[in-house]
């Protein structure tokens, strides 16, 4: 069954781009404080005593940070795809955002600590927490631009 044009409205591609550089230039800025206060030193810790220090590199930030905006344009677009069901506003960017950062940093987080048992649970707790925490402000001030009449 299709649905009505008007009851379900048009996703505004704009308002998704604008939305998601909003949202990627904020979530960069908070994950690279987040990482530096929480992340960084309990895990540069825990490769050190490993004997394998922890290599960040112009390469690895700048992809980070392209990362970074990709992820953020799509959950603006997940935000404006449900939308029409959750209705507009704060706490459907709640929703997009709970669920990308379930998606894109927890069960990630997740993953690598079971399958890396040399680093301590605790560092992929910790940077599984700020992840979340960092997608989701993101994605409420990201849903805040997004509008779909207009551009």
């Amino acid at each position: 069954m299709k649905a009505k044009e008007g009851a379900m409205g048009k996703i505004n591609w704009t308002r998704v781009l604008l939305g998601g550089l909003v949202a990627g230039a904020a979530g960069n800025v908070l994950m690279f404080a987040a990482w530096g206060l929480f992340t960084r030193p309990s895990l540069s810790a825990a490769l050190e005593a490993l004997g394998q220090p922890l290599q960040e590199t112009v390469v690895s930030t700048v992809v980070g940070v392209m990362l970074g905006f990709l992820v953020m344009i799509l959950v603006i677009w997940l935000y404006a795809a449900i939308r029409p069901r959750y209705g507009a506003g704060p706490k459907t960017a709640l929703v997009a955002g709970v669920a990308a950062g379930l998606l894109f940093a927890v069960f990630p987080d997740i993953g690598w600590g079971l399958t890396l048992r040399l680093i301590p649970a605790r560092v992929w707790a910790t940077d599984a927490v700020v992840s979340l925490v960092v997608i989701v402000i993101a994605t409420l001030l990201g849903a805040w631009v997004y509008k779909e009449e207009g551009a």
